[in-house]
């Protein structure tokens, strides 16, 4: 009875005094990246209610370019201002972390998302329909598929400049991802990048039925997904009183002398710990796609318009594993003991198996989707390092493998027949001979995904091997090399399909691209070449960025 009545008197003291009540203090100006990417999503959305149908393509297009360029300069002012080192701490009333491994991973997300962007507006790839030029979007995605609505919009000139604006808030969340310092922001973060994805992955011009059969797993599967974090941050509360990451980090280090009298029956409790932890590893393990949490990647991969499966594969990965980091790095050094072995059973299995199992895949958009949860396998390698070393290796390998896999996947858009793009392995036998540029493009990415000296890829796992093995993960590292030695040989396969194999007489056409993709591909190769050739000032750039503030 007496703790309802002091609840009662504070109740009334508070409602007696409203001038009392603290207004909240937040510091915009090292918050404007995301500031600056979700003001330009809401003008997105008035622009496609306000603005002319013909001229909403040019305004989206225009915005979101200048927003991400904007933001962009926004992280490297605060980098240049300190904020990435000695004055990184604690903003926006504890919620988000302004400090060096935030600031690299949203310069990453920026970039990738702005080179992302430029995909997205391609039109030039699909033949004119009705005198209209065509994107890779759906003309009215709420129609049925195949249905008079679909056919009238297409007629129509129809085109979804929707896509821009829902683009934008996914980068807002991806943006707050790896700079969230409480759970409950991390976890409203999740929902915020999550829920634009899954529209953006329904949208498909072409094969209608399987982008929507690929929406429909990535939503499902994603939801069990946000529910076990949703659960791990109820016990974690449970456990420390309070969903900070110094404040849980605190009651794991000293235990009893943290403990609220008040909340000593329930707090302190290590079942609630380990079960609550475990929860929310799940949760940001699946939005890695780690083995084995990954069922949903290959179809998600496969059935999204390809312009969003770029974006999804690089930009995700740097938000999903910023967080994994600052979780496992802030809140759970405490108990390295207990996460290190689960860490290393993962990585081990999603080394091997996102290798493995590529070798059978025979569509080039899953054998790509395999590929990347191999590399989540040798990124989760930096991770278990447990240095400063192994932050910096894995921001570095971060930059490198989002380059590397949008210019991948920007260059299947250009390989078409009849159907539209041409994924099936078969159909790129001879590529090199019919259009030798686009192959050896295509050539030099593989390359780099497979780890070869003199591209990013090399020096990226060189780095993240380094740091495990310095941290006592040498057999880690061994499976590292035996997986890509594997993973080498379904990249080379394709290399010599492409370059050693007659082409077929109804194979496949490479479509011109406009300006947009080719720039997306020159920037990718670009980034490739000079993260493997000289690598050395972007491993120091990770490696000033690589302290969490606390």
């Amino acid at each position: 009875m007496s703790s309802v009545a002091s609840v009662h008197s504070l109740w009334t003291v508070a409602a007696g005094a409203p001038g009392k009540i603290p207004g909240p203090h937040i510091e915009y100006a090292q918050l404007s990246p995301t500031l600056i990417v979700l003001g330009a999503a809401v003008i997105g959305v008035l622009i496609e209610a306000f603005v002319p149908r013909r001229a909403r393509y040019h305004s989206q297009l225009l915005l979101s370019l200048v927003t991400l360029a904007a933001a962009f300069a926004a992280v490297i002012g605060l980098a240049a201002g300190g904020f990435g080192s000695s004055k990184a701490h604690i903003a926006a009333m504890g919620a988000i972390a302004v400090d060096g491994p935030a600031l690299f991973l949203q310069g990453t997300i920026l970039l990738v998302s702005l080179i992302a962007v430029f995909t997205f507006a391609e039109r030039r790839l699909d033949p004119a329909a009705h005198g209209k030029r065509v994107d890779s979007f759906a003309a009215q995605p709420a129609a049925v598929p195949g249905g008079p609505a679909e056919q009238a919009a297409v007629k129509a000139g129809f085109t979804t400049t929707e896509v821009f604006p829902i683009a934008l808030f996914a980068i807002g969340g991806m943006l707050i991802f790896p700079a969230a310092n409480d759970l409950l922001t991390l976890f409203v973060a999740l929902e915020v990048f999550s829920l634009p994805l899954y529209i953006l992955c329904a949208l498909a011009r072409r094969q209608r039925l399987l982008s929507q059969e690929s929406a429909v797993k990535y939503f499902l599967l994603g939801a069990f997904s946000s529910a076990f974090l949703l659960f791990g941050v109820a016990l974690l509360y449970g456990y420390a009183g309070t969903v900070t990451y110094a404040g849980i980090a605190e009651v794991i280090s000293d235990g009893a002398k943290q403990i609220d009298p008040a909340l000593a029956g329930t707090m302190g409790n290590d079942a609630l710990l380990l079960i609550g932890a475990a929860l929310v590893l799940m949760g940001l393990l699946f939005k890695v796609g780690a083995v084995p949490f990954h069922m949903w990647t290959p179809d998600v991969y496969q059935g999204a318009p390809t312009p969003v499966t770029g974006f999804m594969a690089a930009a995700t990965k740097v938000a999903a594993f910023g967080a994994l980091l600052r979780l496992l790095y802030v809140v759970l050094p405490g108990m390295r003991w207990d996460w290190r072995p689960v860490l290393w059973g993962v990585a081990i299995i999603t080394m091997l198996g996102g290798a493995i199992i590529a070798i059978t895949q025979t569509d080039i958009k899953r054998l790509l989707a395999y590929s990347s949860i191999a590399h989540a396998g040798f990124i989760l390698a930096g991770v278990i390092a447990t240095s400063e070393d192994g932050i910096s290796s894995v921001l570095f390998y971060l930059g490198a493998y989002s380059f590397v896999t949008l210019g991948a996947f920007a260059v299947v858009t250009l390989v078409r027949d009849a159907g539209g793009e041409a994924t099936q392995l078969s159909k790129w036998a001879g590529l090199g001979r019919r259009s030798p540029l686009v192959a050896a493009v295509f050539a030099v990415f593989l390359l780099a995904f497979a780890g070869i000296p003199l591209t990013s890829g090399f020096a990226g796992k060189f780095a993240v091997f380094k740091a495990a093995a310095q941290s006592g993960a040498g057999w880690l590292v061994v499976v590292g090399v035996i997986s890509s030695a594997i993973a080498a040989f379904f990249y080379i396969r394709v290399i010599v399909l492409m370059f050693f194999n007659e082409p077929k007489a109804e194979g496949p056409t490479v479509a011109v691209p406009s300006p947009l993709t080719t720039t997306a591909i020159a920037i990718g190769v670009a980034a490739t070449l000079v993260l493997g050739l000289a690598p050395q000032y972007f491993l120091d750039l990770a490696g000033q960025a690589g302290v969490f503030v606390r």
